[in-house]
């Protein structure tokens, strides 16, 4: 198992997850064998634990602590074996989790990406009068910014190639909307002080210094120096102040971030609007009546486009039917170790109220001396998936699934979502603790004549 495993492992790492073209069964195995060895692995160490933890227990006042760790240590191999179901369950889980996490991630990001806001309305040239302040009067608008890109704008002396900071686009804004946009998405955020010129836009106006915030590598050409930047009909003399590598006005490229007010003929190009219950058929409608000429792009609709595909919807299904196959066998697997123990649980209980203890402190004993395991099962399943998920992310590009329409542009490498390793092991521990309680308080309810006649064969 452990060569399998292992091959599978380096197999997935070196030629990806589709590099045959077809499925590779040893490669889909990988995240279940790598289960099966921590499994194996933990099935022959958790005694030790629990026998170390029983030493200072057994130093206490009361007995049902030391009991139960007692007992839980030294549980046959064979006893063991719904604790390794247990934990190649929640390793299945964890692992599809964080698939199904990362897919959902980067449509978010993607959809984001292209939009900027919760929606959007671009202009090619300008945008019509009085379009701003119809649309933020329209219902659920929250927030709006408005900008000005002019794309295409030569830098002075370049003879830099395309991508490499020569050609970039300009964009205009008004820095305190802008900047609560860029920190609202997470896109380039800044404050908006990096963009205010001391001073009034007077008579300064067209030779003034205008602070920027610029992508990477238009601030490496650009320097720390003032640069006068030539456009058509108008020219800025700009600094760079900050460098941000993406910005909610763009989908990607390099970019020079300015402040509006002080560039001149400034016209606006699009706007950025915000309104988590934005009123879209009046949006639509609003920029409809203003006149041609204008594009409406709104981000929950983005977003839905990129689940259309049914290859996409099939495979996320298939990750969907695995999480809730590794969940639905965790929980089988709690129940069977439940159940296998049962008879000779209730037969201990009984002996040990003749021997003076209380039904209380005897539902409490069987409540602790199963959590261990449950414990142990999910602290295991968290960390093996999570290792899983570091050996095999390499290996593994999320964009086929994820972002289809956009080729091999994009990649998408799968990353550990602490929330799908968490929640199932979590909910372990309260499962079993929760039928724990069950058991013993039924168990505690029966007479003891018939309680020590429990898993008696005769």
């Amino acid at each position: 198992v452990l060569l399998l495993a292992v091959g599978a492992v380096v197999a997935l790492r070196e030629r990806g997850a589709d590099a045959s073209g077809g499925v590779d069964q040893l490669v889909s195995l990988a995240p279940v064998l790598i289960g099966v060895i921590a499994a194996l692995v933990l099935g022959r160490l958790y005694p030790l634990p629990l026998r170390l933890a029983a030493l200072p227990v057994a130093r206490r006042r009361g007995a049902t602590g030391f009991l139960s760790l007692a007992r839980a240590g030294r549980t046959p191999v064979a006893a063991s074996l719904p604790l390794l179901a247990l934990l190649i369950a929640l390793t299945t889980a964890g692992f599809g989790g964080s698939v199904l996490a990362g897919v959902t991630h980067a449509r978010d990001d993607a959809a984001l990406t292209a939009v900027g806001a919760d929606a959007s309305v671009t202009a090619a040239e300008k945008l019509p009068e009085g379009l701003a302040r119809s649309v933020r009067k329209i219902p659920g608008v929250t927030d709006m910014t408005a900008v000005e890109q002019r794309r295409d704008v030569q830098l002075p002396g370049s003879t830099a190639a395309p991508g490499q900071g020569s050609v970039v686009t300009l964009v205009a804004v008004d820095p305190a909307s802008y900047a609560r946009l860029a920190a609202r998405t997470g896109r380039g955020a800044f404050d908006a002080g990096l963009l205010t010129r001391h001073g009034s836009a007077g008579s300064a106006r067209d030779t003034a210094t205008l602070p920027a915030i610029a992508s990477p590598a238009v601030a490496k050409r650009l320097g720390s120096g003032a640069e006068r930047i030539e456009e058509t009909n108008r020219s800025l003399r700009v600094r760079v102040t900050a460098v941000r590598d993406e910005t909610p006005a763009l989908a990607g490229g390099d970019f020079l971030l300015v402040d509006a007010a002080y560039v001149p003929q400034h016209a606006d190009t699009g706007l950025l609007v915000t309104g988590a219950s934005l009123d879209v058929k009046a949006l639509r409608a609003t920029v409809r009546a203003a006149g041609h000429g204008t594009d409406v792009q709104v981000l929950a609709q983005v977003r839905a486009a990129l689940t259309d595909s049914p290859l996409q919807s099939g495979a996320e299904r298939v990750y969907v039917v695995a999480v809730a196959a590794g969940a639905g066998y965790a929980v089988l697997a709690l129940l069977l170790a439940v159940a296998q123990a049962a008879p000779e649980r209730v037969a201990l209980l009984a002996r040990l109220r003749t021997l003076g203890m209380t039904r209380r402190q005897g539902r409490r004993l069987l409540v602790l001396e199963s959590l261990p395991q449950a414990v142990l099962a999910g602290l295991g399943g968290a960390l093996v998936g999570w290792a899983a998920i570091r050996l095999l992310a390499p290996g593994l590009d999320l964009a086929p699934l994820a972002l289809p329409d956009q080729g091999g542009d994009a990649s998408v490498r799968l990353v550990t979502d602490p929330w799908s390793l968490l929640l199932p092991a979590a909910a372990v521990v309260v499962l079993a603790a929760g039928v724990a309680s069950v058991q013993a308080w039924l168990s505690t309810r029966r007479r003891a004549t018939i309680e020590l006649r429990a898993g008696d064969p005769r």
